[in-house]
């Protein structure tokens, strides 16, 4: 398996001593500056402080790829609201469920809603 980024950023950090002793000015530099010690910049501080605490587990958790039923599920979702707007409409609010009347309106768009908010997480 793979070295993930932050892994290989990692190894990468700890082979590299920090020195920058060839970049440093000679006439501007602090005497911390001067020892070869440097103040670290905002992003080597971030990267301090990330923890490898299982954060590659959750990483390939959230990447994973979704269900195949999922895509079937949700073009059913979005084509049955589809279907029962259609359906209310051409007879006239007679069917798919009569004694709701308007309301099946907000059923069908319902359902299309569940079915977008389902693109979301597809992956």
């Amino acid at each position: 398996m793979p070295d993930s980024p932050l892994r290989r950023r990692k190894q990468r950090d700890a082979t590299t001593d920090g020195a920058d002793a060839a970049t440093t000015p000679a006439g501007g530099a602090s005497p911390a500056a001067a020892d070869g010690a440097r103040k670290p910049s905002r992003r080597e501080r971030r990267r301090e402080e990330v923890v490898d605490d299982g954060s590659d587990r959750a990483l390939a958790a959230r990447n994973r790829l979704t269900p195949r039923w999922w895509i079937w599920v949700m073009l059913g979702l979005m084509l049955l609201g589809l279907v029962w707007i259609v359906v209310f409409y051409l007879t006239q609010a007679q069917y798919p469920v009569p004694d709701i009347g308007n309301w099946n309106l907000v059923a069908g768009f319902g359902l299309v809603l569940v079915g977008f908010a389902m693109t979301t997480r597809w992956r």
